[in-house]
């Protein structure tokens, strides 16, 4: 993803963790699949990454839906939280299907599960 600047942690992940399991890792991203390596991929630290980041999505999904019941500034907010929703998403299984372990942007330091 040109001009934007994602953290590259995939160094920190086991090379032969991240090859096994990126596929997984790469769909958890979706929000409704975050759940997925806790199912597929139980001691894969690559894919709890990308699982971690999927809830969080989900998360601001939720709120995003609740921000978008409030009358015009909330539908241009929610419609602005969706937009970074979506290509947050599109980044991240771009970046877990080329093995790649980048943070998302502004939310890829916040960590639920480890």
């Amino acid at each position: 993803m040109a001009g934007f600047n994602f953290e590259d942690v995939t160094a920190s992940f086991a090379p032969d963790d991240i090859e096994k399991n990126k596929a997984v890792a790469a769909l958890s991203v979706i929000p409704v699949l975050f759940w997925l390596p806790f199912v597929a991929a139980k001691d894969s630290r690559f894919a709890k990454f990308y699982c971690n980041q999927g809830l969080i999505l989900l998360i601001l999904l939720v709120l995003s839906g609740a921000i978008g019941s409030i009358p015009l500034i909330g539908w241009l907010l929610g419609l602005a939280v969706n937009l970074y929703i979506a290509v947050s998403i599109i980044a991240g299984l771009v970046y877990g299907f080329q093995g790649q372990a980048k943070k998302l942007l502004w939310i890829g330091n916040i960590e639920i599960i480890k």
